[in-house]
């Protein structure tokens, strides 16, 4: 295995979870959201905005998807991102696949808190954000942002820790992986 990828929504509690488990690891953490964040900022564009429009030009998806599997084909490289899951299965690249998922009321309590906004106007941007991501990458590839049965380990983080979370993804590798 050369990676392992950790999907989910926002919220979930990816990055913590990817930063902490790299650590534990010593593996190089890889966040693909910065990637876009970047994208977006140099265009002018809201992280919402930057997002329609790249429903609407799948080259931007389709450089990301470049990128996450050259750093994928890499030893010992923890990818975080929505599909980078979904982009290692297709293109079959070894690597163990973690999907984390909460209610979306405690992910929008959670990035409420985090970025220090009102939580109805967070829970207003997730399900904005999702649905427009939801559309772009079935558009774009066919792909339905429901479907976990390609991970090979999907948590419900809302009632762990992210150490919790962290012990439940080492005793997995420890035992096979798979």
């Amino acid at each position: 295995m050369t990676a392992i990828t950790i999907g989910g929504p926002p919220g979930s509690g990816k990055s913590t979870v990817a930063a902490m488990l790299a650590e534990r690891l010593g593996w190089k953490y890889v966040y693909t959201g910065d990637i876009f964040r970047k994208l977006a900022k140099e265009n002018g564009m809201s992280l919402s905005d930057f997002g329609d429009y790249a429903g609407k030009h799948p080259e931007i998806d389709r450089e990301l998807d470049h990128r996450q599997l050259q750093l994928a084909r890499e030893e010992n490289v923890i990818l975080e991102g929505r599909v980078a899951g979904w982009i290692c299965h297709t293109n079959n690249v070894d690597s163990f696949k973690i999907w984390l998922d909460a209610e979306i009321e405690v992910r929008a309590e959670r990035v409420a808190k985090r970025e220090g906004k009102d939580f109805e106007t967070v829970l207003w941007e997730i399900k904005d954000r999702e649905e427009s991501e939801r559309a772009r990458y079935k558009l774009i590839y066919d792909f339905d942002m429901g479907d976990r049965s390609f991970y090979d380990l999907v948590i419900d983080s809302g009632p762990l820790t992210p150490d919790q979370i962290c012990d439940l993804i080492l005793l997995k590798l420890q035992g096979g992986g798979r």
